[in-house]
């Protein structure tokens, strides 16, 4: 079974445990006559995907339990391999989500922390600098580049230290294990998003 998550810049496969990952322009190029299940957050993508008999999206195998209106695809399905704790998807964005009892109790967005970067080099030239992950969290910073990556991660931290109390705190996403070495209480889990696809799939044929 080949599982993929068309995201806003790429799609990601699984199959026996075997990742990959294609940009848009060549996975729409991508021929296999295997059966595909995918979710897409790409409307584009998907419209253009409906006609494609081996491409079947399973949007519609979710059945999350929440109030929470226009939750995005990769979310449900990230929260549904989760039944206790909180959910840290960072991508481009970075999203976060509580589960409790497998009830979504909400969650919220933040920008990614490549839009962080993006957004202080719209500001001004000088405050455009690389991200710099080593930074002491504990000191107060002393030059630009320090000072930026100071702002940027540590707020994030912090929220997320302010919300996840006691719970169990699962990273997922490109920035996720970089997040998960400031909590003790985490689990990076690239697969995430594909688990919770897995069992939304077999809760369908059984």
């Amino acid at each position: 079974m080949i599982l993929c998550d068309i995201g806003n810049h790429s799609a990601n496969f699984i199959q026996d445990g075997k990742n990959w990952s294609l940009n848009h322009e060549d996975f729409m190029n991508y021929k296999t006559e295997e059966i595909i299940y995918y979710i897409c957050v790409n409307e584009k993508i998907s419209h253009k995907l409906k006609d494609v008999k081996n491409f079947v999206n399973i949007e519609s195998y979710f059945e999350l339990d929440t109030i929470y209106q226009g939750m995005g695809i990769d979310r449900v399905a990230a929260c549904s391999a989760i039944s206790d704790g909180m959910i840290v998807d960072a991508g481009s964005a970075i999203t976060v989500d509580i589960m409790s009892n497998s009830l979504h109790l909400g969650g919220f967005i933040l920008p990614g922390l490549a839009a962080y970067e993006k957004c202080y080099g719209q500001i001004s030239e000088k405050l455009s600098v690389r991200l710099k992950p080593n930074i002491d969290l504990e000191a107060l910073p002393q030059k630009t580049v320090d000072a930026i990556s100071y702002g940027i991660i540590k707020p994030i931290i912090m929220i997320l230290k302010d919300l996840c109390k006691d719970k169990t705190i699962y990273f997922t996403g490109g920035d996720g294990k970089f997040f998960s070495k400031y909590f003790e209480n985490s689990i990076y889990d690239g697969t995430l998003i594909f688990r919770g696809m897995e069992k939304a799939i077999l809760h369908k044929i059984s």
